[in-house]
């Protein structure tokens, strides 16, 4: 399974706010700079965090963007769910487009609906502040 640019950007800008000192504004420049992504990117990336309310984001002259949840409240689960969505990993998963002639008797979209499910209950089990029990080593990585 591979996770779209979108979540793997959404989950980086979590992990920068996250080991960010607290009330500290960061801005969606810095942090494409950093990570060497699209400003544009960074930017839709931020917005649907700031609409989800994982972030809050603050106009004006002495704005910026800040987690606005505690990293434990961020359920990693959820947050991939909600940027993967619809998650159609196989054509027979997407029940309005599937061609495939061998959805009738096949048994692999079974299978990896199992696995899926496997995949999420992991994910389910950890949040924003178990990425972060680094902190420190995080925050020099993001600032050398």
């Amino acid at each position: 399974m591979q996770l779209t640019a979108f979540t793997d950007y959404t989950l980086r800008v979590l992990i920068y706010l996250g080991v960010q000192p607290e009330n500290k504004r960061s801005n969606i420049k810095e942090i494409s700079d950093l990570y060497n992504i699209s400003f544009n990117h960074v930017s839709k990336v931020v917005f649907e965090l700031g609409k989800i309310g994982l972030i809050k984001t603050i106009r004006g002259r002495n704005g910026g963007i800040m987690l606005g949840k505690d990293p434990s409240e961020i359920n990693l689960g959820a947050l991939v769910r909600h940027t993967e969505s619809p998650l159609t990993i196989v054509e027979c998963f997407d029940d309005e487009n599937n061609m495939c002639k061998l959805s009738p008797a096949c048994r692999l979209k079974g299978v990896l609906h199992q696995a899926l499910q496997a995949y999420f209950q992991v994910l389910d089990s950890y949040t924003l502040s178990d990425l972060l029990v680094n902190k420190d080593g995080l925050h020099q990585l993001l600032n050398s």
